[in-house]
């Protein structure tokens, strides 16, 4: 009887992020920090878990997010809780829960952090996904949402995304949407039939989910339906027509996508997608709009809102295809020694060029100096800094460049200035 112990692997649609990958990640998500931090945002850190109704009352319990994809449990005091899908109810939630609204003014938040839904997985689509997002919360201002976009397009492009394109839309507010909506139950009533099941039920309980059909086959059909755009009311087309003139004013380009509504219930007027071409069929890569009633949802005082989420497994993937960041953290030196003598010497080297920043790399254990010049190459090190006998002695340190080849000697104490001008 074999005692082979079974290995345990991650969980159906979820996976591991390992160096050199992370690095990149890491990169990406510090460049999101730093144009946040130039428009004013600050970052807000929610719980992974909230209660269930958050999300049934905000994302919409006719949601395939709702139906069929969130992951919920009740807990051991029979508290039905779940595991967010989403961060945006997350955040207004935070918000009022703390009562921000009593500060007077615009907020602006930003998170990064994993989001929860049962999707069947795929490329760029997983179990456990992680999503930079965005709110600005107190201002019902089209520009803020021009400034939204702005913002966005000046992230993409700093992480090295040029093919992409922003596709924008309206679906108006409580005070149109129902005229809509009832011309729209009437263009379905013909056609639903003919649709998928889903379309079939949406068309019942609510039919401006059956324009967030990917189904290929309903796609005609779909197209011949009513535009949203068409029904809005004077307040509405005033602000969007704001909107679409902020962003050609700024050389933003945009294209009216008239389907476009977003799969969550929450949104008012102003919604939009940005996709790469990078990414072949699933290619939407950032989504959001405003959400001018959540707060009241949510049993809030009336706060205008609007916001984004970037899949950032998405965008990874359209990064490394545009080749503009790399994975590899590049090192700056690894340092060599030889004999017991050096050893002590090598290690507060190592130690003060660390604390000045440098990524440097040693080994502890001995090794001849040929199997650690190799050590070098294969970590790809700018530079290898030999220790040796006659180094000690002598007061200076070789200093080899790993790619021309060159050598130089340096004193302990320049070694840090010498490498920080080379990067």
């Amino acid at each position: 009887m074999s005692n082979r112990v079974e290995p345990i692997c991650s969980v159906k649609g979820t996976r591991d992020l390992l160096p050199p990958d992370t690095n990149l990640w890491q990169r990406v998500e510090a460049e999101a920090h730093r144009v946040f931090a130039a428009y004013h945002y600050g970052e807000i850190r929610t719980p992974i878990l909230e209660e269930t109704a958050l999300f049934a009352r905000s994302v919409g319990a006719d949601t395939d997010i709702v139906m069929k994809e969130m992951y919920t449990f009740r807990d051991r005091d029979e508290e039905s809780l779940t595991l967010r899908p989403e961060a945006t109810a997350s955040v207004v939630r935070a918000y009022l829960e703390h009562s921000l609204y009593n500060q007077g003014g615009i907020h602006k938040l930003y998170y990064v952090g994993p989001m929860f839904r049962r999707e069947r997985p795929q490329k760029g689509r997983y179990r456990q996904f992680y999503q930079i997002g965005a709110e600005v919360l107190g201002s019902q201002s089209p520009l803020v949402d021009v400034e939204v976009l702005e913002m966005l397009v000046l992230f993409l492009e700093r992480v090295g995304i040029r093919e992409y394109q922003l596709l924008l839309n309206s679906v108006g507010c409580p005070k149109c949407r129902p005229e809509y909506l009832d011309v729209l139950r009437q263009a379905l009533e013909n056609v639903k039939p003919t649709m998928c099941a889903d379309c079939q039920r949406r068309a019942e309980t609510n039919p401006l989910r059956v324009l967030d059909c990917k189904v290929e086959a309903d796609q005609p059909i779909i197209e011949k339906l009513p535009k949203i755009i068409d029904h809005l009311d004077p307040e509405c087309r005033q602000h969007f027509d704001c909107v679409t003139s902020g962003l050609q004013a700024r050389g933003l380009a945009y294209q009216v996508t008239p389907r476009l509504v977003r799969g969550l219930d929450y949104y008012t007027r102003t919604t939009f997608e940005i996709t790469s071409g990078a990414l072949g069929a699933q290619n939407a890569v950032v989504g959001g709009g405003r959400y001018d009633g959540l707060s009241e949802m949510l049993g809030g005082p009336p706060t205008p809102g609007i916001g984004f989420s970037i899949g950032q497994d998405r965008l990874i993937l359209a990064v490394q295809a545009a080749a503009v960041l790399k994975s590899e953290a590049p090192l700056a030196a690894y340092v060599v020694w030889m004999g017991e003598a050096a050893l002590a010497p090598a290690s507060r080297l190592v130690r003060e060029l660390r604390a000045q920043g440098l990524s440097v790399e040693i080994d502890y254990d001995p090794m001849k100096i040929k199997k650690a010049m190799g050590v070098a190459n294969k970590l790809q090190a700018r530079f290898a800094i030999i220790i040796g006998e006659g180094e000690l002695a002598g007061g200076r340190y070789q200093v080899k460049d790993m790619t021309t080849g060159e050598q130089q000697e340096l004193s302990p104490g320049a070694i840090a200035s010498f490498l920080k001008g080379k990067f």
